[in-house]
This record gives structure tokens, C-alpha cells and sequence, in this order.
């Protein structure tokens, strides 16, 4: 069997609606197995005015839009003309790329009809409540995870970290890889632009540290926000540049006096902006990978991090950055410091990060994702 015999069917709560790493890595994922040949069908929610161009045939699911975070809906299901558009395009595999109930009817139909199904895990969902005070429901979320998960043949995750947790959390026996890449024609240490910093009253002499991401609080804005307060105490110098947007964004801002917003930017203009960090600083534990910290490592800026699922694959202690214990702001403000205060350390480090950024290269990556397609499809025919 070859990759040109694939129907892959692919249903996701979002592929373009918003930018973020799984929509990046699915429209990639996509574009290859277009180009090698494949049909594939994705079946998602629409908006008028997407914030991303992506590759296929995209068949709108019926959603609604998540109250206060009206940027991402939910679908209602696998139904009406999807559902037939779905049967009709007579998949030979399924996809699904978001816990939600029309991954889960799409699974429950390729059961039903003897088709493999594998499910990519694009972020620690169980994690999010604890951001809004609902910590209690953790195990509950949990369950609801491996209900779907165990009816799946297969899982991917993008890092070993998650991996691992995904095992612990006994959620399935066969999980593989399916890492990310970087594109290092944007992401890249010879883009950095001082004028950009200038125009938002960052100067030469003074250090940066980044935030990459939406502004929403599961990506670790307590946690940062609390660290620069601990580096206003030391009376250590900084500023702090903010690359992306979010309904946290005002809470961020009075939080963080010394932050600048740069927006939300994309394409070449992004990479331009990473590039102008001094070091990133990402203490989130929701990623399963991080391609912001990816991103940042291509562009020569060194990281302090969570010691947490994603990063642990991504950055090496001591060589191209920190990692810290989640929550431990005074050991992120230490590890800052050091950086804020040795200008050379944090050229050795970004260097030695750029450098490993060049492993992650897309074309293998997916080109191991269609082998676990191809695989699983050839033992459900067996």
C-alpha cells in the first residue's frame, strides 16, 4: 500500500480559525499527504475571516462559540450534510485532532465500519481547569479523555514527555511521535530587527524577555506574571516583549506594567519579532510540544522554561536554556537573571539552541506520520 491510496478523514475542532501549533502542524501534515498523492477531507468549523490560509477540503461542521473565548467554537457534531459528505467520502482512515463530539461520532462510525482510527493529542486538557479555579475536576476531565482515546487504534503525541504521561494516565499501549518542525526561512537568528524594538520603546541596551502565544492564563500567565513581580524586587532591569493577543490581555497588562505588546503577527514579520527576544521565558505545563519555544530556538534566543511535558524534549539544561519546576518563581527569576546579567551566557545558549533547532525538519516528520497511517491501515485490513 502506498500513500496515494489513503482517504484520510480528518476532523478537528480547529484548522484555521485560529494560529497555533496544532493548526500549524495539521495544515502541514495536510500539504504533504496532498502532495504525496493522498485525498483528505477535513471536517471542522468554519468562521467568515480565518486567521489561517490551509491546505484541503474543508466540510463546515455545525458549532458554536465558546462563551468569553468567542475565537474558538465547538462543534455540535458529525451530522446533517457533514455526516453524509463524510460516509460518502468512504474514508480508509480516520483522524481525529480534538476531544470533542464529533471526533467522537467520527470514531464511533470507523468502528462501525472497520476503519482505523488514530488520534493526535495537541494539548493537556486536563490541566486547563486549575487556570480557572476548577482544579477538582481534573480526574474527571481524565476520564473523559481515555473514553475516547481507548475506542481509538493508536495515539500520537509530539514529545516523549507526553508520551509518558499519556502511559501513566493509561489512556492507550500504542502512542507514538509525531513531532514538529520549523520553518528556517522565518524562524532564524539573521532576522533580528533592533528597529522593531525601538518603535516600541524597547532600546539596544535594554533586555527583553518574551512571551509568545495567546493571551489566555493556561498559558502560564500567573506563573510570569508573578516572576516579573520577583524581578522588580530584585531591582533587576528588564523589559518584557509580547507577541500574540487574547482575552487576558488587559489582566496581562496590569499585571506585567513593563510589558510591550507587539501584537499578533505572522509570517516573515513573526520570525522578525522572536528574533528581537533576549530570551523567551514560557512556564506553561499545557503543551505537548511547544512549538513557540521551537520557533524561539531557531531564532538564536535562548529559554527558561517549565520543566514540563514538550519542553523536556525541546530544551537541553544548561546548554540551550533553563528548565525550572513548574510554579517555582523564584528558580525562574534566578534562571532569568542569569541571563538579564550575562550577556554572554545567552549568546552561547541561543546559539547552541539555534543549532538544535535544525533536527526538527518537517518533510521527515510527516513522512513518519504517513507510515503510522499506512500501518495502521494495513493491519485493520489483515
Amino acid at each position: 500500500m502506498k500513500i496515494s491510496d489513503l482517504r484520510i478523514a480528518l476532523v478537528t475542532g480547529n484548522y484555521n480559525m485560529v494560529r497555533d501549533g496544532p493548526t500549524q502542524a495539521l495544515g502541514r501534515l495536510v500539504r504533504f499527504m496532498l502532495d504525496e498523492g493522498a485525498q483528505v477531507r477535513i471536517f471542522a468549523p468554519t468562521i467568515d475571516n480565518p486567521q489561517v490560509e490551509q491546505p484541503g477540503e474543508i466540510v463546515p461542521l455545525p458549532s458554536f462559540a465558546i462563551p468569553g473565548r468567542s475565537e474558538y467554537r465547538i462543534p455540535l457534531g458529525l451530522f446533517g450534510e457533514a455526516k453524509e459528505n463524510f460516509e460518502d467520502f468512504r474514508p480508509n482512515i480516520v483522524h481525529v485532532a480534538s476531544p470533542d463530539r464529533a471526533s467522537r461520532q467520527a470514531a464511533k462510525w470507523a468502528r462501525g465500519h472497520g476503519v482505523p482510527v488514530l488520534a493526535s493529542v495537541h494539548t493537556r486538557f486536563e490541566t486547563y481547569p486549575q487556570y480557572y479555579h476548577l482544579g477538582f475536576m481534573q480526574g474527571a476531565v481524565e476520564a473523559w479523555l481515555r473514553a475516547l482515546y481507548r475506542k481509538c487504534d493508536a495515539l500520537v503525541a509530539p514529545s516523549d514527555g507526553m508520551v509518558d504521561v499519556l502511559r501513566e494516565q493509561r489512556m492507550h499501549r500504542d502512542i507514538g511521535i509525531w513531532s514538529r518542525g520549523v520553518n528556517r526561512d522565518i524562524f532564524n537568528s539573521g532576522v533580528r530587527d533592533p528597529a522593531l524594538r525601538h518603535g516600541i520603546g524597547i532600546e539596544d541596551d535594554e533586555v527583553a524577555i518574551g512571551f509568545l502565544g495567546r493571551v489566555v492564563m493556561e498559558k502560564g500567565l500567573p506563573e510570569f506574571a508573578e516572576t516579573m513581580k520577583e524581578l522588580q524586587r530584585r531591582k533587576v532591569p528588564h523589559k518584557v516583549l509580547v507577541l500574540g493577543d487574547g482575552p487576558a490581555r488587559e489582566w496581562f497588562s496590569e499585571q506585567v506594567p513593563e510589558a510591550r505588546f507587539a501584537g499578533y503577527q505572522t509570517g516573515d514579520d513573526l520570525g522578525r519579532w522572536v528574533a528581537c527576544m533576549d530570551m523567551f521565558f514560557n512556564p506553561s505545563i499545557t503543551e505537548t510540544f511547544g512549538n513557540v519555544t521551537l520557533e524561539a530556538m531557531a531564532c538564536g534566543v535562548p529559554v527558561v522554561a517549565a520543566r514540563a511535558t514538550g519542553a523536556t524534549t525541546l530544551v537541553k539544561d544548561g546548554v540551550t536554556g533553563v528548565l525550572v519546576t513548574p510554579g517555582d518563581t523564584a528558580g525562574f527569576a534566578d534562571a532569568l537573571q542569569r541571563y538579564i546579567e550575562q550577556p554572554e551566557l545567552r549568546q552561547e545558549h541561543g546559539a547552541a539552541g539555534e543549532a538544535r533547532s535544525r533536527l526538527f525538519d518537517w518533510d521527515r516528520i510527516n513522512r513518519e506520520m504517513a507510515d503510522t497511517y499506512l500501518r495502521l491501515v494495513m493491519a485493520r485490513q489483515r
